[in-house]
């Protein structure tokens, strides 16, 4: 008998069919991925599988049978039983999951009540031993925090925890490791397989990223414009794919053991820093972020910059560009040191959606530094706007569309257009790509390569993606807790790493040989703590 059994599947909003005729099974125990691009319809299959597009308006069709429950006709109260029951959800983003008024062992112990009608010190039991069965470290202790009290993994494993509660028979994972480093993103796909390997759950994990998949699945779905284009083991599908489509997921990855072909910087150094430390708090709460960073950057250059979260690389781009001024030590830009923000030095962050103002149109906010430095002929300035929209691959009709009708690709071009607009010599770039598909990510990638050798632009990569890092940089700082560990050649960097750290960061990286992928597992020892 099948835990997941679909057949002919169609979702559709308005005009907009999602899901187009889809069909899969999933036994018990098994482990199945969806894998696509962005609007490939992989998350509308997810909440498909829980009813969860029941009253949204959307028209459903074909048939989804979960756990011998047959979602399209069951009743409300069979699918409340279903939905954390026998099968259960762990969402991408822990901090719109959970509430941030109540500690995280309440909102799992009311889950498990409503499904159990186990009395409140039961459910107060259960959240802690599920708590720590998912590596939270001091169960008893943690379960009376609130989420912001959890780092980006030990949320991600409360979701885990809350979702295991119920023993469900199903588990459904939707890009759970999206925005975390990777040395965590390792050890949350361990905890999924050991848990599989420990309860006997099936799992179905939606993802764009086909590493992951080879971690974690034994079988693979590609899907594209809401169709399946290929299915089978995950070595085969990976290793020796039969569509088109598939060999370009595949050639977009990121790889973190292939050299970039060498640029041309030149000796001129157009951005220095020297001694840099900034402090947050004060007394004896005052820590540093980071602490006697140096470098320096040349033209035509990318320098990669990459470490964990909290590894204080994103206080160090807005160091560079002037946002925050150091506590100590000194930037200088062309040789003289920087007071406040320089526009030629640029910033491109990582969340388009959050950095561009939702209620100007793109071509105004791209505007903003054109007016900064004193342009007042609006004649001009639109057509200047329209040169940067077309230059970063839109088009110059897009000025007056709001942020929300874009992709997350194009509102990451219009973040490179809105830099560009300044004429600078250097572009700090802070995790632009660490929110995108890899087919769009290697887009962005290449136009921010394509724009460094037309203009002979600087670059600082921010990153936590050390494959996207590799691709990018001629060198690479690795950072840990404020401070440089390691840095030269990106190739001496990453084919011959000194740092132990650096050795460890490197490990955890996604392998797309699923046998590699179990050697490391195997290999690895996962941490008590995130």
């Amino acid at each position: 008998m099948s835990l997941v059994r679909v057949t002919d599947l169609t979702v559709e909003f308005g005009g907009l069919t999602a899901v187009d005729g889809l069909s899969f099974e999933l036994a018990p125990g098994a482990a199945l991925a969806l894998v696509g691009e962005s609007g490939s319809g992989k998350s509308t299959v997810a909440s498909a599988l829980l009813g969860l597009h029941r009253g949204t308006g959307a028209r459903v069709g074909g048939s989804v049978e979960v756990a011998g429950t047959d979602v399209q006709r069951a009743s409300e109260d069979e699918l409340r039983r279903l939905r954390g029951g026998k099968a259960a959800m762990v969402f991408q983003d822990p901090l719109s999951s959970l509430d941030p008024y109540y500690a995280v062992g309440d909102q799992i112990a009311e889950v498990y009540r409503v499904h159990t009608r186990a009395s409140r010190r039961a459910a107060r039991a259960r959240a802690v031993e599920v708590l720590d069965r998912v590596g939270i470290p001091d169960a008893p202790r943690r379960a009376r925090s609130r989420p912001h009290e959890f780092s980006g993994g030990m949320r991600q494993r409360a979701l885990i925890a809350m979702a295991l509660a119920c023993e469900p028979d199903l588990l459904i994972a939707d890009e759970p490791t999206t925005a975390l480093d990777v040395t965590v993103q390792a050890q949350i796909l361990d905890l999924l397989h050991t848990l599989r390997a420990e309860t006997g759950m099936g799992l179905l994990l939606v993802t764009h990223d086909v590493g992951v998949a080879a971690e974690s699945v034994g079988e693979v779905l590609v899907m594209r414009h809401g169709r399946v284009v290929e299915h089978g083991p995950v070595g085969a599908v990976l290793g020796s794919p039969t569509q088109a489509y598939t060999r370009e997921l595949l050639d977009a990855v990121p790889r973190v053991d292939a050299p970039r072909a060498p640029s041309q910087p030149s000796e001129e150094i157009v951005l220095e820093a020297t001694g840099l430390r900034r402090e947050f708090g004060r007394g004896k709460r005052a820590f540093a972020a980071v602490d006697d960073v140096s470098l320096r950057v040349h033209r035509g250059e990318t320098l990669g910059i990459v470490g964990e979260s909290g590894s204080g690389k994103t206080t160090l781009g807005r160091m560079l560009v002037g946002l925050l001024e150091p506590t100590a030590g000194q930037v200088r830009y062309d040789g003289h040191a920087r007071v406040g923000v320089n526009r030629a030095v640029q910033m491109v962050f990582q969340d388009p959606v959050s950095s561009l103002n939702p209620r100007r149109s793109v071509g105004e906010s791209i505007a903003d530094p054109l007016r900064a430095r004193g342009e007042r002929d609006e004649q001009r300035i639109r057509g200047r706007v329209t040169e940067l929209l077309e230059r970063v691959g839109l088009e110059g009709a897009h000025y007056d569309r709001y942020p929300h009708e874009f992709s997350g690709g194009q509102r990451q071009r219009v973040g490179i257009a809105r830099a560009l607009a300044a004429d600078p010599r250097v572009i700090v770039c802070d995790e632009p790509v660490s929110a995108l598909d890899v087919t769009t990510q290697a887009q962005v990638v290449a136009l921010l390569a394509e724009l460094q050798r037309e203009l002979g632009l600087a670059l600082v990569f921010v990153a936590h993606d050390l494959a996207v890092v590799r691709r990018v940089s001629d060198r690479v700082a690795v950072m840990r807790q404020g401070r440089i560990v390691e840095s030269g050649p990106a190739d001496e960097v990453y084919d011959n790493p000194q740092a132990l750290y650096t050795k460890q960061l490197l490990a955890a990286v996604p392998a797309l040989d699923p046998e590699v992928a179990a050697r490391r597992r195997t290999a690895r020892r996962e941490p008590a703590a995130l």
